[in-house]
């Protein structure tokens, strides 16, 4: 990756971009530029975030007092103090009871090609009925309600539900087995679930209610389980606990009303995996969620009420539940589809922008590759006119997969916007839609988190200089803690560097002031003194257009203390080989010198992905040291680890 100015940038707004964005408007209101903005965002937070959900035109019923107390210290603030409020007020209910009332609200496609389409007054109704069931079951605020469902118009209606009475959302990868879903079941405490009976991937049914039920066999406290008919396969129904959707909602009306609810309120729960010991569970509350969601998908992305979001996805990572709030905040359009974005047709993603009209498209840098392998002759047939943005967030890119996606899917009419945070908060830098775009960069932090790049002692490091990545400043989308953990919580994210929260992320910004994210901090990579995260290495050997995907990890050595590890899958008609390897070598050693050269190459089909498509490193590293993993329920392909196993040999 770039970090040293050198790098021109790609992209350039045009004038009519820049005066047309939210950005603008939003500076157009405060009476500031964009670097006095940040300034005054770091002086003083508490006018920032006053001043954002104004804008936003985030709702209350009962105004709060105070945006912002730090009365218990900068780990625990406290937002919108004395206000009342819910996450449907400032969207759906807005939108249904309006003028989009009949705009779509989700265009849906399911992988065997059907199609289904719902207003804002359709999915209000469908997210009233399901509420109105729940409150007859006896489920209300505060009570933890899991979500096990694919990605379909009935999720966005479930997950709008629990926010609409009060409950708290408890969403779960679709992929999950039995031991991930009780871990979360237990860890906390549901006493309802909205599942479904199963989904279809890559040409394949898959059952879901089966492992659900020996996931909740333990927890009678779980007492009811509405069940959502997808695949219409005969399942096994438990008497008085189960329920078909259909049946308990068909009496239920078509308005409900919106619980009021202190602004602080969990909203819901959402696990991240842990590298040791068990999932970490961040909490996000109305107020918060709905406001950083808002600032980081109308400013970041300029998400506007006239785009086609489609972001394929999945409700157990944190960016379902964001879309589905981005969407119904805005009064977008938010176009889902079941399944892969490769199959049933290698092409599949490209139609999906081209028949309904995609505006604004979500990529990560794993499907990017993905995709890319392809080949560019599917992806030719496809105009792509209706895109306008690409937003990526989950992991870094490498500079050619970021140019493939300016210069063949944008085709460099519009910019790859690039963010990066996480589950506990959401996003700390960012591309900017008022700026330039550096391949793989962003133009810096987001404004109100207080993001800088420190040394060990918290110092700001300068330009060239690889750091850690920290927040000097409360943010209003970061987690309440962790779930009946604050010692953990604590400990995870305040420990480190007393007065910052460290994120995490390795990250360095060049001469010209753009960011530029390294990977895990927990992956750091350090040869003969000298330290880099495994991206930059990564960036390398993709570039080498030999590769197609590629993981680095750094293994214990006898003689050296710590040797470079790579695991590559080859590119289409490249064999994998000895030549090969020493090629791949040699591409590092000429990118970063001969300290780095690395001392095992490993040749395998796939790389071990969570399900939200990030490469597994840590699981990389135990296959080939024989360590502990860690928590592996998020991993999507068990196989690939037992192929990485197979070629690395004993």
């Amino acid at each position: 990756m770039p970090d040293d100015g050198a790098d021109p940038a790609t992209w350039v707004p045009s004038e009519t971009v820049r005066r047309n964005s939210n950005w603008a408007a939003f500076l157009d209101r405060v009476g500031l530029d964009y670097a006095g903005l940040a300034a005054r965002a770091d002086a003083d937070p508490a006018w920032f975030w006053n001043a954002l959900i104004g804008f936003l035109d985030i709702r209350f019923v009962r105004p709060y007092r105070t945006v912002l107390d730090l009365g218990d210290g900068l780990p625990w603030p406290r937002w919108c103090v004395g206000g009342t409020t819910n996450l449907l007020l400032s969207g759906l209910d807005r939108h249904a009871g309006g003028a989009r009332a009949g705009h779509a609200a989700i265009v849906w496609e399911g992988e065997d090609g059907t199609v289904r389409q719902w207003s804002y007054r359709e999915l209000a109704a469908h997210t009233a009925r399901l509420a109105g069931a729940l409150r007859a079951r006896g489920i209300g605020p505060g009570d933890r309600v899991a979500l096990y469902l694919p990605m379909l118009p009935e999720t966005a209606a479930a997950f709008l539900a629990v926010a609409k009475i009060g409950a708290i959302a408890l969403p779960l990868f679709s992929g999950f087995g039995a031991a991930a879903i009780a871990t979360r079941l237990a860890e906390a405490d549901a006493r309802a679930a909205v599942i479904a009976d199963g989904t279809w991937r890559r040409g394949r049914r898959i059952l879901m209610k089966p492992p659900f039920d020996d996931a909740a066999a333990g927890f009678p406290a779980l007492h009811t389980v509405v069940v959502l008919r997808r695949l219409d396969v005969p399942v096994a129904m438990q008497a008085g606990r189960d329920h078909w959707w259909h049946d308990l909602c068909a009496s239920q009306p078509a308005e409900a009303p919106t619980a009021e609810l202190d602004a602080e309120a969990p909203l819901m729960i959402v696990y991240t995996s842990g590298t040791t010991g068990r999932p970490k569970g961040t909490v996000h509350t109305h107020c918060g969620f709905v406001t950083k969601t808002a600032q980081d998908m109308q400013l970041g992305f300029d998400l506007h009420a006239a785009d086609r979001l489609l972001w394929m996805t999945d409700l157990g990572w944190l960016i379902g539940p964001v879309q589905i709030t981005a969407a119904t905040t805005v009064g977008a359009t938010l176009v889902m589809a079941e399944g892969v974005p490769d199959a049933p047709q290698p092409d599949r993603l490209w139609r999906l922008v081209d028949a309904h009209r995609v505006s604004m498209l979500g990529l990560s840098p794993t499907i990017a590759r993905l995709m890319k392998r392809q080949g560019d002759a599917d992806l030719a047939r496809h105009a792509l006119a209706s895109l306008r943005i690409v937003a990526s967030t989950g992991e870094p890119w490498d500079a050619e997969s970021w140019r493939w996606v300016y210069d063949h899917v944008l085709r460099r009419r519009g910019p790859l916007l690039n963010y990066s945070g996480g589950t506990e908060m959401g996003g700390i830098v960012a591309t900017n839609i008022l700026f330039p775009v550096k391949p793989a960069s962003f133009h810096g932090p987001v404004p109100g988190t207080g993001a800088d790049i420190v040394d060990d002692s918290g110092a700001s490091v300068p330009p060239g200089v690889v750091g850690e990545l920290v927040m000097r400043a409360p943010c209003i989308g970061t987690t309440r803690g962790l779930w009946r953990d604050p010692a953990r919580y604590l400990e995870s994210y305040w420990s480190r560097i007393p007065g910052l929260w460290v994120h995490g992320d390795w990250a360095s910004r060049d001469a010209d002031g753009y960011w530029f994210i390294h990977g895990r901090s927990d992956d750091t990579i350090k040869v003969a003194g000298k330290r880099t995260g495994p991206a930059e290495i990564e960036a390398l050997l993709l570039a080498s257009g030999l590769v197609s995907d590629a993981a680095v990890v750094a293994v214990p050595d006898a003689v050296k203390g710590t040797v470079i590890a790579c695991a590559s899958v080859p590119a289409p008609g490249i064999a994998a080989d000895a030549a090969l390897a020493a090629r791949l070598s040699q591409a590092v050693v000429d990118g970063l010198g001969q300290a780095f050269r690395p001392a095992r190459q490993i040749f395998v089909t796939e790389l071990p992905k969570t399900r939200n498509m990030k490469t597994m490193r840590r699981a990389i590293r135990a296959a080939l040291t024989g360590e502990e993993a860690g928590d592996l329920s998020a991993l999507l392909n068990p196989e690939a680890l037992e192929d990485l196993r197979r070629a690395a040999g004993p």
